[in-house]
């Protein structure tokens, strides 16, 4: 509905058709690409409890570095295998979404639970709409629980907890809960042993 100009009017919109592609995070040729995207649907994202070991097949055939005894749930989303790092005896839960345009580091022992988001993408929202990218470090013993966010250039610290439903931008010290009421903080030490005086 057109109306008088109002002072909202003159706040710039970034045009969208001339923003950049995100074709440059893709590292690889597109024939690449499209075939990863077609064996995640049918190997990785499915939904049949197909076994965790076809699912690791499939992901290090196409570049994953995965260590032994990793196991992968239902559902799981991985952007780019290519740009994933995954230590020994980790669990990856249903749904959990990794969006690794850039690479995501995860040490040995970390539990991502369900429906967690692990993304390493932003765009340059005052310029252009260009991609930007970060990697992720998440390290040995970390536990992301239920429906997190984490985005690009976060690490979090050994044995950190990060409690459900938190959003993670940054640093997280090791062996903290961490988690958001009103802006994300520690709430407590996870080992009470292991905590600095």
């Amino acid at each position: 509905m057109q109306g008088h100009p109002s002072k909202e009017d003159s706040v710039p919109v970034i045009s969208l058709r001339r923003a950049p592609g995100a074709g440059e995070s893709w590292d690889r040729p597109k024939a690449v690409v499209y075939l990863w995207a077609a064996a995640e649907l049918l190997f990785v994202t499915n939904p049949w409890q197909l076994s965790s070991r076809l699912r690791t097949a499939v992901l290090r055939a196409f570049g994953a570095e995965i260590d032994e005894d990793v196991i992968f749930r239902p559902r799981t989303r991985v952007r780019f295998p290519w740009k994933l790092h995954v230590g020994r005896d980790c669990w990856i839960g249903e749904g959990v979404w990794l969006h690794n345009q850039d690479h995501i580091y995860i040490g040995h022992d970390v539990t991502l639970s369900q429906e967690t988001f692990v993304t390493t993408g932003s765009h340059a929202h005052r310029q252009d709409m260009a991609l930007l990218t970060r990697p992720v470090h998440i390290e040995a013993g970390a536990w992301v629980t239920t429906r997190c966010i984490v985005l690009g250039g976060s690490r979090i610290g050994r044995s950190a907890l990060i409690t459900p439903g938190t959003v993670v931008s940054g640093e997280v010290p090791a062996n903290t809960i961490w988690g958001s009421h009103n802006a994300p903080a520690a709430l407590g030490y996870r080992f009470e042993s292991a905590s600095q005086p």
